[in-house]
């Protein structure tokens, strides 16, 4: 274990859960959409939010499919691209918020498909509940529930998603087995991902907004691929964006988080 993972392994998990808990429960009362995946510099306003969200990798097309208030800018990548999503198809999305990504899913599974999202945070449930309504998502349902003990049956869905959600947790071995658990034999994990390409200097280790913020929490390539394997997992493939460097470089206007943190494309499959 290194100096970074010493320091981190003092803070306990009931912290970490509660310092992020209490940054997203503020971003979904909020009356505007101003928060961000790492800080709140994004852009605020709709212009500024559609702007960051087709940096992500989001189209225009996506931005208009769904209704106002799902999307608040959050996020990394755009899971729901990379997931080649079938019609049918039952998905789940980790830290699923106000809704965008599952919003996006259940017009790639069509009716015949269901999307279930999981998130812990009470008023982030409620909201996507309240845009389900607005999206007229019949196929698409919201649970209250931590991504480490998933309120969801053993084999019952095909592709699990996520967007900068996995790294905020303080026991990503215990999300990817129950992303395993959930998942049918042969079905996939496809999540966008923050993942450490250098040591954390100790002023962003102690940072508490930094945690809850999709920074300090992320482990290494190596670490995210030993953790799947670990769980279960086969064709394991971690792929860094080094494209990503220029929107991490806004997260954060008193350092350059680019240094030491990167998106990835993270996909893995549990064995027929």
């Amino acid at each position: 274990m290194g100096v970074s993972d010493e320091r981190r392994a003092t803070r306990s998990a009931t912290e970490q859960r509660s310092a992020v808990r209490e940054r997203y429960a503020d971003i979904a009362t909020r009356s505007t959409n101003e928060g961000c995946c790492a800080g709140d510099g994004c852009g605020c306003g709709s212009d500024g939010l559609d702007a960051r969200t087709r940096e992500l990798g989001y189209d225009d097309a996506e931005l208009e499919t769904v209704a106002e208030g799902a999307n608040l800018g959050l996020g990394c990548g755009n899971p729901t691209a990379i997931a080649g999503l079938e019609a049918g198809e039952a998905v789940l999305d980790l830290g699923s918020g106000a809704g965008f990504n599952c919003f996006l899913a259940a017009q790639a599974v069509g009716p015949s498909g269901r999307v279930l999202g999981v998130d812990m945070t009470p008023e982030m449930v409620e909201k996507a509940r309240a845009n389900a309504a607005r999206n007229g998502s019949d196929n698409v349902e919201f649970r209250l529930g931590e991504i480490e003990h998933l309120p969801v049956a053993d084999e019952t869905v095909d592709v699990v998603i996520s967007n900068c959600v996995v790294n905020l947790s303080p026991d990503k071995r215990g999300v990817f087995e129950e992303a395993y658990r959930v998942l049918r034999p042969g079905g996939r994990l496809t999540i966008s991902d923050i993942v450490r390409t250098a040591p954390f200097p100790d002023d962003v280790l102690d940072d508490s907004d930094a945690l809850a913020a999709c920074v300090s929490g992320a482990e290494t390539v190596d670490e995210v691929a030993r953790l799947l394997a670990a769980a279960g997992f086969e064709t394991v493939d971690v792929s860094p964006k080094g494209e990503s460097e220029s929107f991490i470089r806004t997260w954060d206007e008193t350092r350059d988080l680019s240094e030491y943190i990167v998106s990835a494309t993270i996909e893995a499959e549990k064995p027929r």
